[in-house]
């Protein structure tokens, strides 16, 4: 099994209802982001998928996430745009987007903070 890693970041802002936190409040946040691919074949270049191709897919996603109040977004039309929701949203986004034969994500992780994240494993 290989598995490629990629980090990107985005800013954007966001409320956290109902968490009887100071999230409550309106704050932001420069997100790192943490996306695992994994798969068990090389192709003839012996990569399993170029890096290029998967930032690129990342990157479209997170430029609809960038400078955001993620609240107003559709995907968090119902929920509360926490870190897990936005693991969770970027990993189903880029499921669809990725169309390798045997490649599958691995994790996402959005990190708030230096110290601080949360990780959707599918």
């Amino acid at each position: 099994m290989y598995e490629l890693k990629i980090i990107r970041t985005f800013a954007a802002a966001h409320q956290l209802p109902l968490s009887r936190t100071k999230c409550e409040n309106l704050h932001g946040h420069n997100w790192k982001i943490e996306v695992y691919v994994k798969g068990e074949t090389l192709d003839q270049s012996g990569m399993m998928m170029d890096f290029g191709v998967l930032k690129k897919h990342v990157d479209q996603i997170l430029n609809t996430l960038d400078h955001q109040f993620l609240n107003e977004l559709p995907f968090c039309k119902n929920q509360s745009p926490s870190s897990e929701i936005i693991a969770r949203y970027i990993a189903e986004e880029l499921n669809e987007r990725i169309t390798v034969p045997g490649i599958s994500i691995s994790r996402v992780s959005a990190w708030e903070s230096d110290n601080a994240c949360a990780t959707y494993i599918p």
